[in-house]
């Protein structure tokens, strides 16, 4: 509650944040789908790890992050859904740990200067490279090697926005000269094209006006599915309880736990990836929550414990961890608080939109616009 309490104070007393201290040469770009309120996996895998950049880095550093609304319509998308899903998503930032004094939170869509860009991009990105991308082929439920061009059903259903918006990706890292950029191991792909495309844009244009960034991989790869260990944890599964949301009750994650896919195999818990994807992705989590990174030393503090007891304890870790974050999320959405989050938006457009314009400027003057 301090946090919402102390923008409270600053925006009844008409007073603007404070500036970020002059320029510097770190600046971290990431962003985030507004889906639905995040799960476990996308705060171990980015949240987590923003907030720790944002914590960890020097005030003269530049941190923006964004609300990447732009990309999501590449899916159908209910409007009023999508409105929604926005503000729960920048509640969620806040109730995190995410200060707007400190970094820039904003949504694409309000900043035209990343669609423009995206132009721009597209005239020097390579098609060979966008058709072999594996994020559209995911989404669309083909096979990796599968050619867009050439198999007509795939053509069929396959639609720009969705075949093209590494593109639109770039251009958001690369609008706001982002040396860093922490994304999931799954995304590691587009960073590559990232650097493809503004090394081919530097070399067209003779002019270093786009900076090449450098990936940040989180500690936490990836978290699975509660109900299918083999799968990625993710807000598109059918079954609720495949996931652990922020929000989620300490009832309703023990209730999802005990539900929680993991084996047959007698004995107690052991960390064993290949054959025992279910308990490892449990012990996993259990490490991540309590910021360790030896699976195998975990799974020996567990080992006397029935699979119960051990789904159990997982519980307890996860419920204690969510509860500020929880806690911080209601009060924040509460009626009372919507100007917090009102503010947060107008400022972080208002600092998204200097940055993203400043770097339009060079480009269009490499380009001859």
């Amino acid at each position: 509650m301090k946090r919402t309490t102390k923008l409270l104070n600053s925006i009844q007393r008409g007073q603007p944040q404070a500036r970020r201290a002059a320029s510097s040469n770190v600046s971290v770009f990431s962003g985030i789908q507004p889906t639905g309120i995040p799960h476990l996996g996308n705060y171990l895998g980015a949240l987590r790890q923003w907030v720790g950049i944002q914590d960890n880095s020097p005030e003269s550093a530049k941190l923006t992050f964004c609300i990447v609304d732009l990309h999501a319509i590449t899916q159908p998308q209910e409007a009023e859904q999508l409105r929604k899903r926005k503000t729960e998503l920048l509640a969620t930032l806040l109730a995190v740990g995410l200060d707007p004094r400190r970094c820039t939170i904003f949504e694409q869509s309000r900043v035209p200067a990343h669609s423009e860009l995206m132009w721009i991009l597209s005239c020097v990105a390579p098609m060979g490279r966008l058709n072999r991308m594996t994020q559209w082929k995911s989404k669309l439920g083909v096979p990796s090697n599968q050619d867009a061009l050439q198999e007509k059903a795939t053509a069929a259903s396959l639609k720009l926005g969705l075949l093209s918006y590494p593109v639109l990706q770039a251009a958001d890292i690369l609008i706001h000269k982002a040396t860093h950029v922490p994304v999931g191991e799954d995304q590691s792909q587009h960073l590559e094209l990232t650097r493809e495309i503004a090394s081919s844009f530097n070399k067209a244009f003779k002019k270093d006006v786009l900076k090449l960034p450098i990936t940040l991989l989180s500690p936490a790869k990836r978290v699975m599915s509660l109900k299918d260990p083999t799968q990625k944890m993710t807000k598109s599964a059918a079954d609720p309880a495949s996931r652990i949301l922020l929000t989620d009750s300490p009832k309703e994650v023990h209730g999802k736990l005990r539900k929680a896919i993991t084996d047959s195999v007698p004995g107690p818990p052991t960390y064993d990836v290949q054959n025992r994807p279910g308990l490892s992705n449990l012990i996993e989590i259990l490490a991540h929550v309590q910021r360790r990174q030896d699976f195998d030393e975990v799974a020996k503090e567990v080992s006397d414990l029935s699979l119960k007891a051990f789904k159990e304890l997982v519980a307890d870790a996860i419920s204690e961890h969510l509860e500020p974050i929880r806690d911080e999320y209601e009060k924040i959405m509460a009626e009372s608080n919507r100007e917090v989050l009102h503010f947060v938006a107008s400022e972080g457009e208002r600092k998204a939109r200097e940055s993203a314009e400043e770097t339009l400027a060079e480009v269009k003057e490499a380009v001859g616009l």
